[in-house]
């Protein structure tokens, strides 16, 4: 079967648009830590608006794209843990979060600002807040996790929410947000 190099041509030229489209809204983002504009994402990607809206029906469905690619980062702190007890799996979970919390500041930011209008992105937020809590009960001792207060306390002292309070309400800056994280961690799960 022969190849129309013409439609590879629009095709590859089309996937590209699609990318820088992509690309800018996370700069945007990430430098402003708010949702951006149609037309500042069709600037900085260099296309016209009308391109923005070719590959992307509405803003939702972009900002919806932007959530899925920054939710699979999360993936990377999902990985199996190292230590051996249950108190070093939770400080080794904590650790990872911090890391990838800093990371995803802005975004999250951007997308708290869009998710009540958008029920693709309250939904992506609500699984991943599904997965993070599975990964906390599973990684804590049984008697601990049919303690319901001190778990939901542990549940809000390693949250992003915690985590955003503490970098912009508060202004911490990341080492010291995660010093205070920690000092809640130690006073829920105590010492051996």
């Amino acid at each position: 079967m022969e190849r129309n190099p013409k439609i590879d041509g629009r095709r590859r030229r089309s996937e590209q648009s699609r990318d820088r489209i992509i690309a800018a809204i996370m700069a945007l983002v990430q430098e402003s830590g708010r949702p951006p504009g149609a037309e500042e994402v069709a600037t900085r990607a260099q296309v016209g608006l009308r391109s923005v809206f070719r590959h992307f029906k509405d803003m939702e469905s972009l900002f919806a794209e932007m959530t899925i690619r920054v939710t699979a980062r999360y993936q990377d702190a999902l990985g199996p843990m190292t230590a051996t007890d249950w108190r070093g799996r939770v400080h080794e979970g904590l650790d990872r979060r911090l890391a990838i919390f800093e990371q995803l500041l802005p975004f999250r930011r951007a997308a708290d600002a869009y998710r009540q209008y958008s029920a693709v992105i309250q939904d992506y937020h609500e699984r991943l807040l599904a997965m993070l809590r599975s990964r906390l009960e599973a990684n804590v001792a049984e008697a601990f996790r049919a303690d319901t207060i001190s778990l939901e306390a542990l549940d809000m002292a390693l949250s992003f929410e915690t985590y955003q309070r503490l970098r912009v309400d508060q202004r911490l800056d990341h080492q010291q947000a995660g010093a205070v994280m920690r000092h809640l961690v130690e006073r829920i799960i105590g010492r051996d």
